[in-house]
């Protein structure tokens, strides 16, 4: 049996080992820091369209400029590009333009959802569009 004295110290080293552990794994947690903006990690808002076949050029024309100008009225947007599909597989389903934001948090994606410049162009590009696909995930390294 061990001496009285040395229960206390063993369960004390235990505990801070225990606690120390804990915290790495906590702070370690790649899906926490993402969420919280506090890693390298961003995160991606991918939309592809498929326009209707009565939109023109020029209607989506507007929606890629409309699409493109909102970097400059949220200021929760970290990155913004976009492009034409050009894969030689023949998978697109339809869907022509694909377009990729980037956030530093969830939170600013959330702010960017009902944003009242997203709203006024949701309304734009709603009559021209058949199909869209959005798809968000946290970067990868």
């Amino acid at each position: 049996m061990a001496p009285l004295s040395l229960i206390p110290k063993v369960a004390l080293l235990t505990l801070a080992v225990l606690c120390v552990g804990l915290a790495f794994f906590q702070a370690a947690s790649p899906a926490d820091a993402a969420e919280q903006g506090t890693g390298p990690r961003r995160l991606r808002h991918v939309v592809l369209f498929k326009f209707k076949d009565s939109s023109t050029p020029d209607d989506v024309a507007r929606i890629v400029a409309g699409f493109g100008g909102l970097p400059g009225k949220i200021k929760e947007i970290a990155g913004f590009e976009w492009g034409t599909d050009v894969s030689p597989e023949g998978k697109a389903q339809g869907f022509t333009h694909c377009f990729l934001l980037t956030f530093a948090s969830a939170a600013d994606r959330d702010a960017y959802l009902p944003h009242p410049a997203h709203k006024e162009f949701v309304a734009l590009v709603g009559p021209h569009v058949d199909k869209v696909c959005v798809v968000d995930y946290w970067t990868q390294d």
